[in-house]
């Protein structure tokens, strides 16, 4: 068994089993580089010199929690969803509840999908956004399960499609420029206009499993409980009552500067620190509350800081082990001439690298140099091509533990301690779009 094969499955079993998703990427990381025969010292070094690439994020998502509870704490997510609650009549059985949660959702969807495109923030809009509907949802009876779903559909989806914001970076940046670079010496030329016609099939499957998700699989009612996210001297229910009209216009100038300081600095430590800081000085909470509220914020998301962060590290393990190239060789060599289960056996290899790795923009590279010759050896069009490499990298970013697209919907999700990673975040979207991926992506291979 290929060392990558063994540790990604060491580590699905564990989170599946329960066991922390940190501790199963560090046992994981042991159990693959040591079967790939690498010293344990070798192997703590590309763990260690990995952990890097995800302390940025991380802390991003630690200064974002902290501006969430803030204004969790400051009231205005307590008003805002009790005048929805009341407003909508969601404590009665009101017959339209299934038309507000549907609204609910496609908002969602909406600014997941403006996310990536319209305002590219990526994940940073989840922290802020969602957990202040949480209160919301739970009087909707909404299953948190299908909101990942939407979450996750609407900032992958779009980036793999359209080639604006983050889709033009995927699309044309890294996609075009490697599947050039990697045929370049085999004849292939992929233009700006092939790569999301190719993609247009993939990206179906998504959508269509999006529906299921929606219309089928996660309609029953789920019960959670109402609670808060922030502690200090006040409830929010409390401190909602002496919100005055300017400490709302400061609130709003708070929601509106993180996310422009964000564009303007490319970071969202900074657009957070920015919003935190605008809330502490607007006296919408006690001066001497702010450090309880930020410490509180950043436990919020400490897991999930964690998680990038020894996902990083595995994925450092998984690159220096040097076996990704063993497992597309031994794959080559088990095809023989059969193109269709050609196309398969790239489609699941690509998904057992990109789920260690947990980042289709970083998995590019490694798979189009590898994929490229082999697929145009096989026959393939440039366009089959283009759907082979660019749905293999899609399988990272849709269902596995270590993807910020499966962490970013638990980060918000999660903020009231209810909604479980493994289970309510990967589990579904694995289901949901990893499988119609995989079956959408060989379609394409074979027909275009």
């Amino acid at each position: 068994m290929n060392a990558i094969v063994l540790a990604i499955l060491v580590m699905v079993c564990l989170s599946l089993a329960r066991v922390s998703v940190v501790f199963a990427l560090i046992t994981a990381s042991l159990v693959g580089g040591l079967y790939a025969g690498m010293p344990l010292g070798e192997i703590l070094d590309a763990f260690n010199d990995g952990l890097g690439n995800g302390a940025t994020i991380a802390l991003s998502y630690a200064v974002l929690g902290a501006f969430a509870v803030a204004l969790s704490r400051s009231g205005v997510t307590e008003m805002l969803s009790s005048r929805a609650i009341r407003g909508l009549s969601l404590d009665e059985d009101s017959g339209n509840r299934r038309l507000v949660t549907l609204t609910l959702l496609g908002a969602l969807l909406a600014a997941a999908v403006s996310s990536q495109n319209l305002i590219p923030v990526h994940i940073a809009f989840i922290p802020v956004l969602v957990p202040p509907l949480l209160k919301l949802m739970n009087h909707l009876d909404l299953d948190r399960r299908v909101a990942a779903c939407v979450i996750t559909f609407g900032i992958t989806a779009p980036y793999m499609l359209l080639p604006v914001g983050f889709g033009s970076i995927f699309l044309n940046d890294i996609l075009l420029a490697n599947l050039n670079e990697s045929g370049a010496a085999l004849g292939l030329e992929v233009t700006r206009q092939m790569v999301p016609m190719a993609m247009v099939i993939p990206i179906g499957g998504m959508a269509l499993g999006l529906a299921v998700a929606v219309l089928f699989s996660y309609r029953k009612p789920r019960h959670y409980e109402d609670r808060d996210l922030a502690h200090g001297d006040e409830t929010p229910a409390e401190a909602a009552r002496h919100l005055a009209p300017w400490q709302l216009g400061i609130l709003a100038v708070a929601l509106g500067g993180t996310v422009a300081i964000q564009l303007l600095t490319g970071s969202m430590v900074i657009g957070g620190l920015f919003g935190f800081a605008l809330l502490s000085v607007s006296g919408v909470f006690h001066w001497h509350e702010q450090d309880g509220i930020f410490t509180e914020g950043m436990r919020m998301m400490a897991l999930v800081g964690f998680i990038m962060i020894s996902a990083a590290g595995f994925a450092g393990v998984m690159q220096a082990s040097g076996e990704v190239e063993g497992l597309v060789a031994s794959s080559a060599a088990m095809i023989g001439d059969n193109r269709g289960l050609a196309a398969l056996v790239m489609l699941l290899v690509g998904l057992f690298i990109t789920m260690g790795i947990g980042s289709s923009f970083s998995t590019i590279p490694i798979i189009a140099s590898l994929y490229v010759p082999l697929a145009l050896g096989f026959g393939f069009s440039p366009m089959a091509t283009v759907a082979l490499v660019g749905t293999a990298a899609a399988l990272g970013d849709a269902g596995s533990p270590a993807s910020d697209s499966t962490l970013g919907p638990t980060a918000g999700l999660n903020a009231d301690g209810q909604h479980d990673h493994i289970w309510d975040s990967v589990v579904p979207t694995f289901l949901h779009y990893n499988i119609p991926l995989i079956a959408f992506g060989w379609v394409a291979a074979m027909i275009l």
